[in-house]
């Protein structure tokens, strides 16, 4: 049922006595039971109400990103979930996700706030289907990634050799 109606399908298991009603107990279901569509578990983590974004906080902070760099850090974090289609609920996940990455990661001088991380993920997400999805033509020069990065850090550039690092990564 959740891989069709995912709030009613969390009821229902709910209701059998399948499934407990705390947060965190839904955010360890969705991260371990490997029968759920990740399609639908994106869709359900970025719902706007209360509850479906107190699950979501439960589920982003059940994972660790210590001494992760962003790179490997946002694919953790992608792997156990497809993100939804809509931009609110992209939008909601990826601020949760810089949040908790720079809260894993309290002494990395090079992101002083969460907003460069937020920025700077959706940035690698934003190449990543630049590079790699057949229907795009022209791809991202190493050069335009740099450039549609700059002023990211609270107006400031992030290191260009760090930016092309992801670059490489991605591309490669």
């Amino acid at each position: 049922l959740f891989n069709r109606k995912p709030k009613k399908g969390v009821t229902f298991l709910q209701d059998q006595n399948l499934l407990g009603t705390s947060t965190k107990e839904i955010a360890e279901w969705l991260l371990t039971d490997e029968r759920i569509d990740k399609i639908f578990i994106g869709e359900y983590l970025g719902e706007n109400d209360d509850h479906s974004k107190e699950v979501m906080y439960a589920y982003v902070d059940s994972l660790n990103f210590s001494n992760m760099d962003i790179v490997a850090a946002l694919r953790h974090f992608l792997e156990g979930f497809r993100l939804p289609g809509e931009a609110q609920k992209i939008d909601r996940l990826m601020e949760k996700f810089a949040a908790r990455y720079c809260e894993c990661n309290p002494t990395n001088t090079l992101f002083t706030c969460a907003d460069t991380v937020y920025v700077l993920a959706f940035s690698i997400i934003m190449l990543t289907t630049d590079l790699h999805s057949p229907q795009v033509k022209n791809k991202m020069t190493k050069e335009q990634y740099i450039k549609l990065n700059s002023g990211i850090s609270e107006n400031n550039d992030l290191p260009r050799e760090y930016l092309s690092q992801i670059y490489d990564e991605i591309a490669g």
